[in-house]
């Protein structure tokens, strides 16, 4: 367990073995969300991209691509057609 202060402004500082733990740098957003009336604080940007990451499970065998490199083959292709090589 952490304790943190809160300053006049209402503001926290995170203490470094949290700020650790959820992967936070200067400047990244949190996201608070509260259950059964306890406060849970998780990194923005982590949840944002698992998000995405679950939308997408499943697309790239959709589109028929068996293997992570036949994927990237495929997108090296493209960027070489955007480029007009």
């Amino acid at each position: 367990m952490e304790i943190a202060k809160i300053s006049s402004k209402g503001q926290i500082t995170v203490p470094i073995s949290v700020r650790k733990a959820l992967r936070l740098k200067s400047g990244d957003k949190i996201v608070i969300s509260e259950e059964n009336g306890r406060f849970y604080f998780d990194n923005a940007a982590l949840i944002a991209f698992s998000r995405v990451e679950k939308a997408f499970e499943g697309a790239a065998a959709e589109a028929g691509f068996n293997t992570e490199d036949e994927m990237q083959d495929y997108m090296k292709e493209i960027r070489k057609e955007i480029r007009g090589h």
